[in-house]
């Protein structure tokens, strides 16, 4: 598989690295100072750029008709624009705020937790994300997902920042140096509390679950998330 590599800083270098490891070349690696018009000849586009930059790279894989996997978060105000994109060159995107798989089995566990609670009105909700001090964006795409994931269920109605609203989830974000992820979903009474916590300890996760989403890819049209990909019955990780 030749690899086009959207935004080549940490996570672009791990993504190269296991891309490698994987058998497969990498043919472009597009950086924030780099003036390449088109990236034809790759099979599929790899972007975890900065959110600033994430709807020109994404848009330069699709204009380019290659598929195109992203995971870099903070640019969802733009997400009808390239899904209006994709549909109309009828080439495939893949977004996930998280591509660990662990993390998203986290994200089917936070639903059932949120079930189960749906009736216990003495526990107050809050979600809590912790990342290095280089993340830009409050809070975390994963903190917002899960958030989501709990309003699916029906009884709250939103999400915001630091918030006492009845009905709107609570998000904290605290951001310390060398810290990769730690996402953490608490329901607390005047008795006791509840919690669910994922903890990230490298990068190689994300990276790996975005290579694999890129494998998956080829050959299908549509857009997706990485829900399709570990639900498609044929997946291996």
């Amino acid at each position: 598989m030749k690899i086009a590599i959207l935004g080549y800083g940490k996570m672009g270098k791990e993504i190269e690295k296991i891309s490698l490891e994987r058998g497969h070349d990498i043919i472009f690696k597009i950086d924030k100072d780099s003036k390449v018009e088109n990236i034809k000849g790759a099979d599929v586009a790899i972007n975890f750029s900065t959110p600033d930059s994430a709807v020109k790279n994404i848009e330069l894989g699709l204009k380019s008709l290659v598929p195109v996997i992203s995971g870099t978060t903070g640019w969802l105000t733009n997400f009808n624009r390239i899904k209006k994109l994709s549909e109309k060159l009828k080439v495939s995107f893949l977004y996930s705020s998280n591509f660990s798989l662990g993390v998203n089995l986290f994200f089917e566990l936070n639903k059932k937790l949120a079930e189960i609670m749906k009736k216990n009105d003495q526990y107050k909700l809050n979600i809590e994300e912790t990342h290095h001090i280089k993340k830009i964006d409050k809070p975390s795409g994963t903190a917002i997902s899960l958030a989501e994931g709990i309003i699916e269920i029906g009884k709250y109605n939103d999400w915001s920042i630091n918030s006492n609203k009845n009905k709107s989830i609570s998000i904290e974000s605290k951001r310390i140096d060398k810290v990769h992820g730690i996402h953490k979903v608490k329901y607390s009474s005047m008795i006791d509390s509840i919690e669910i916590i994922h903890t990230a300890k490298n990068r190689k996760g994300f990276a790996l679950g975005a290579i694999i989403s890129a494998e998956w890819i080829i050959d299908k049209k549509g857009i997706f998330d990485m829900k399709d990909v570990i639900n498609d019955p044929k997946f291996k990780f």
